[in-house]
């Protein structure tokens, strides 16, 4: 791997950014919610340093995002303000491309930025990770939006370093934990569909562990696997045909497709328990989630240690949000006669 380090003229001090509530996103060029996502300048400096960027020197970035919602549009959002803060925008120049969430698309995105000698790739979601590790062993790449990195890099004993040109930030919530919520919030159901987009791995892994979970406290659970978005609609009413109550994981095809998912059951009186905020805006009742603005800032932070103060990005541990919050639609919740009890944060829906 190119060494991209350069001599520090002051010791760097480095303390852990503090994750905050869950976020909303834009793409390449969108804001920020106001209320979960802090501003480049109101953002915590959790890299402090006065290295000296030599005049004119310009790190070559290339952003390779898997397709636009709100959680991955926020993510490169806080991935490009950070680096922006740290380094100063006049040293560096993003390049940011969305895939439309196509794989192969984000094969040729990152086979370009290969071929353009970037200095480091930036992965938003599985796909761009998994292209992006196939096009270059030689570029730093970073990734975010990632639920297990284990299972999307194919690496069966997976310790928390990939070993190779490739770390990054993962998004997994607590899945025992969004079990509980499902417990907590409807008590007397017996069945939960779980609604996913199979050809999204990550997904899959969150299905299989959070079944796990929902056995053990007694519910009959039952996966339902769209391969795209055509057939969501269809497969959405499959699930609330045979369920009480649906769980559907951190999924980009769900996401993009919420509003068609809301509209089939809301009327069916089946309530949703989202893996992330944007989900459960869109069709959820609740979630448990994090901020995909702070988690691509994370991101950001790490990328300037790869760059300007020289780490080993393959003995770079993945980070994980440390703190999560449970989250609620107040009218969806009203209607479909489910109590929320104390500790929930209202959110509003989409």
């Amino acid at each position: 791997m190119k060494n991209k380090t350069r001599k520090i003229t002051t010791a760097l001090i480095a303390s852990v950014l503090a994750f905050g509530m869950m976020a909303g996103c834009a793409g390449s060029n969108s804001s920020k919610e106001e209320s979960k996502s802090p501003s480049p300048e109101s953002a915590p400096d959790t890299t402090v340093s006065t290295t000296d960027i030599e005049d004119g020197k310009v790190y070559n970035i290339g952003v390779c995002q898997l397709v636009q919602h709100q959680a991955l549009d926020a993510a490169t959002q806080g991935f490009q303000d950070c680096l922006t803060k740290l380094m100063g925008k006049e040293h560096v120049k993003f390049d940011v491309q969305n895939a439309q969430n196509d794989s192969p698309t984000c094969a040729t995105i990152c086979n370009q930025f290969v071929s353009s000698n970037y200095d480091l790739i930036m992965a938003n979601a599985t796909a761009s990770l998994q292209a992006a590790s196939t096009a270059t062993t030689d570029i730093p790449i970073l990734a975010t939006s990632i639920t297990d990195y284990g299972t999307a890099l194919d690496m069966k004993d997976f310790s928390g370093t990939t070993g190779k040109n490739v770390s990054g930030t993962s998004d997994l919530a607590p899945l025992k934990e969004q079990a509980n919520i499902i417990k907590e919030l409807c008590p007397d159901a017996k069945n939960v569909g779980i609604l996913y987009c199979s050809a999204e791995p990550n997904s899959k892994f969150q299905s299989d562990s959070i079944t796990t979970s929902l056995e053990e406290l007694g519910y009959s659970v039952k996966e339902f696997t769209f391969s795209d978005s055509n057939d969501v609609a269809q497969v959405t009413t499959n699930a609330c045909n045979e369920s009480d109550v649906i769980y559907i994981p951190t999924d980009n095809t769900a996401a993009s497709n919420a509003e068609l998912i809301d509209n089939i059951a809301r009327p069916a009186k089946k309530p949703i328990i989202a893996g992330e905020e944007n989900i459960c805006k869109g069709c959820g009742v609740a979630t448990l989630s994090i901020s995909y603005y702070d988690l691509g800032y994370k991101t950001g932070e790490m990328a300037y240690d790869v760059l300007v103060n020289g780490k080993d990005i393959a003995s770079m541990k993945i980070e994980y949000s440390p703190s999560t919050t449970k989250e609620y639609i107040a009218d969806r919740a009203s209607e479909l006669g489910i109590s929320i009890p104390d500790g929930y944060t209202e959110i509003k829906a989409d």
